[in-house]
């Protein structure tokens, strides 16, 4: 596989997928051990909302010690316990609000320059609507503290068959909440997160969405589908879409997020040149 179209872009690693075999404070010295200058992850520290300063300093000194930045940073997802976010869910509304000021701080001592924010799963019994009018209510508080610190927000299309709760399973949905957002504060920093593994598994034409909203982009991320793995286990072509994007104009780096198809995630990476894996 030819990936030197995305040569320009370089690369971060989301570690809360990649090297999942070890423990979280290891994970920033086996990256760079791997030849990354940056990462990624999904809200760290599980449920809890608020973490100890103690647990903030742990992580931070971590990526300092590896010498890795963290790129980018969720804000309360609670993925540990089998949820697609906060945003939109009216009994989390305190904690999502109690967690934007602490991600945020997190997020700029460590260098990260953009935030995702997962919209969170219908809830039965609470109208879509009412949903929908939290979610925005949210985002633009985390938009603004996004701004705050020099980032931008992220909104991410999840896909139907793993997350069918969650509204926002097409390109369109999510853009379509970006541009509400950008509406309600003009700070014109919410950008679509195009993880192309979602976007494939929900059947969209990647190519077409690369030129539709090459302009509303501000992350991209990658797995092979459908068994979400590294690049080469499935039918996407990536030579292709790294061309796609480059053609498009997309500046920015392209998060791994995929499941090593060994378990051993250093194992995962042979179809990546170590030259081309720091970040830009």
């Amino acid at each position: 596989m030819d990936v030197t179209a995305a040569a320009k872009h370089g690369f971060t690693v989301n570690l809360s997928i990649l090297f999942g075999e070890l423990p979280l404070l290891e994970r920033p010295a086996a990256a760079a051990a791997a030849g990354f200058t940056a990462a990624e992850l999904w809200w760290p520290f599980g449920t809890e909302h608020t973490p100890s300063q103690a647990e903030l300093d742990a992580l931070r000194k971590a990526f300092g010690e590896a010498g890795v930045r963290l790129a980018g940073l969720n804000f309360l997802d609670d993925l540990s316990r089998g949820a697609r976010g906060t945003v939109s869910v009216p009994s989390e509304r305190d904690r999502f609000r109690a967690n934007v000021p602490v991600a945020a701080e997190l997020a700029a001592s460590l260098g990260a320059t953009a935030l995702n924010a997962l919209y969170g799963n219908r809830i039965e019994g609470v109208e879509p609507a009412e949903q929908d009018a939290l979610a925005l209510e949210n985002l633009v508080l985390a938009a603004e503290a996004a701004h705050g610190i020099g980032a931008i927000l992220l909104i991410e299309a999840l896909n139907k068959a793993e997350s069918p709760d969650y509204p926002l399973v097409s390109a369109a949905a999510a853009v379509d909440v970006v541009d509400k957002v950008n509406a309600a504060t003009g700070l014109g920093n919410a950008k679509f997160l195009c993880d192309l593994y979602h976007l494939a598994k929900n059947g969209e034409d990647l190519a077409a969405v690369i030129d539709t909203y090459a302009d509303r982009i501000g992350h991209v991320q990658i797995a092979d589908n459908p068994g979400r793995n590294e690049p080469g286990t499935g039918e996407l072509d990536f030579e292709d879409l790294f061309a796609r994007l480059s053609a498009a104009g997309y500046p920015g780096s392209i998060g791994l997020e995929y499941r090593p198809s060994t378990g051993v995630s250093a194992d995962s990476f042979g179809w990546l040149p170590r030259e081309l894996r720091a970040a830009r």
